[in-house]
């Protein structure tokens, strides 16, 4: 079992890390060519937990704050997302816009166009049901989407 598991863990980190490399890598489309990576995740993330505080989103992209903070005012300049008061004078709470949904959908069409070409015929609909029940339940154990 000890062999399996620790197959397991370089598998996970292996797919985690260099699969998501390769299929960004892939990505077709404007969204893919007119912003980072790093902003299209920013805006994900926005989509997942926003209205939230650039501090709180540096946390969740482990980054320095003031990297958020360079790419909030570029997304910021394209109506991509705002800044709004929140409950306190001092806080200010990040939202996507409209058109920053558009670009999320946008990106998440892409990639799943992409990661779809890329099983299609490769994987059958068994081994999708088992990868789905299986990354849910290491979402639980993560406790990813709590925050």
């Amino acid at each position: 079992m000890k062999e399996l598991m620790r197959e397991a863990v370089q598998l996970f980190e292996e797919v985690m890390f260099q699969g998501a490399e390769h299929v960004i890598d892939a990505m077709e489309g404007d969204v893919w060519r007119e912003y980072s990576r790093e902003q299209l995740q920013l805006l994900k993330l926005l989509e997942q937990f926003g209205p939230i505080q650039a501090g709180q989103l540096a946390e969740k992209q482990g980054v320095h704050k003031s990297a958020v903070s360079n790419r909030l005012k570029k997304l910021v300049d394209k109506d991509l997302v705002v800044s709004r008061r929140g409950q306190d004078q001092r806080e200010r709470l990040i939202e996507l816009t409209e058109a920053g949904r558009h670009i999320v959908e946008a990106a998440d069409a892409a990639v799943y166009r992409y990661v779809e070409s890329l099983l299609d015929g490769n994987i059958d609909e068994a081994e999708i049901e088992q990868f789905v029940r299986t990354f849910r339940k290491i979402k639980q154990l993560l406790r990813i989407g709590e925050e």
